[in-house]
């Protein structure tokens, strides 16, 4: 495990004093937590992505034309 110094607003770290003591655990393991939370999150999002941009893609027109914008409101 790395040790690393953070610098926030006094409000900021308030709020993190207080969510720690909510969830019982102290500020360091909330920060990390929440840290390796996005880091999932963001993994999970860029894999998905990537996985998008990557397919083939098949799109088929059957050669009619589009709508007029006036035709699709009611």
């Amino acid at each position: 495990m790395k040790n690393v110094t953070i610098s926030m607003e006094d409000s900021v770290a308030e709020w993190a004093r207080l969510e720690a003591a909510r969830r019982n655990t102290s500020v360091s393991r909330l920060v990390g937590e929440m840290l390796a939370e996005k880091m999932r999150h963001d993994d999970v999002y860029e894999r998905a992505l990537q996985d998008w941009l990557h397919r083939e893609r098949v799109w088929a027109s059957d050669g009619q034309t589009y709508p007029q914008r006036g035709e699709l409101a009611p």
